[in-house]
C-alpha cells in the first residue's frame, strides 16, 4: 500500500492518486489522510462489509480524516 493513494471520504474506496474524483461515486473529495486498509472478497458474507455498509467488492479505507 504506497502512502500517496487516495481514499474517498464518501464511499471510502482506495485508489491511485491520478484520480480527480472517485471513480466509484463520483464525488470529489478525496483524501491521502486515512488509515486502516480492508479488501473485501465477498461483501454478501462479510461481517465487515456489513458494518461498512459496503455491497462490493474492493479495496477501503476503515477511517478517512
Amino acid at each position: 500500500m504506497a502512502s500517496n493513494r487516495l481514499a474517498c471520504h464518501d464511499c471510502h474506496r482506495i485508489f491511485e492518486p491520478d484520480e480527480e474524483m472517485c471513480p466509484y461515486c463520483s464525488s470529489n473529495s478525496l483524501t491521502e489522510d486515512w488509515a486502516g486498509y480492508v479488501v473485501i472478497t465477498h461483501p454478501d458474507t462479510s461481517e465487515i462489509a456489513d458494518k461498512m455498509e459496503v455491497h462490493e467488492a474492493g479495496e477501503f479505507a476503515l477511517k478517512v480524516r
